[in-house]
């Protein structure tokens, strides 16, 4: 028995956020939306995909967003992502990485590294 992988995160977001979301994780972070199966697309949220990665945002009707827990990316490009969002300083607490915390639209937090 042996864990390969992770295939993806699930988030929680406010019944009507996916415009938001699509425009931070898709615009902003640069993941690209995929189609959720239709019998989950009936409850709302929106799936993406990137490069070894996937997020699942799905609704949840007594929302509160997530501030410890997290995903945490891996990025190429960290100064890109922080020019990108103004309120995000990079510092250097976690041992051979720099990197961000910011908070997407309904406030989950989402840490970026970048490996130094």
């Amino acid at each position: 028995m042996t864990i390969r992988a992770l295939h993806h995160v699930q988030l929680a977001a406010p019944r009507g956020s996916e415009p938001l979301l699509r425009e931070f994780y898709e615009g902003l972070l640069g993941l690209r939306e995929v189609p959720k199966p239709p019998d989950l697309a009936r409850r709302g949220g929106v799936w993406f995909r990137g490069e070894g990665v996937e997020v699942h945002l799905g609704i949840e009707d007594d929302f509160r967003p997530a501030r410890k827990a997290h995903p945490a990316f891996l990025v190429d490009d960290l100064d890109a992502y922080a020019g990108k969002m103004p309120d995000a300083s990079i510092d250097h607490l976690f041992p051979g990485y720099r990197r961000i915390y910011v908070s997407d639209p309904v406030g989950n937090r989402i840490e970026l590294l970048q490996p130094v």
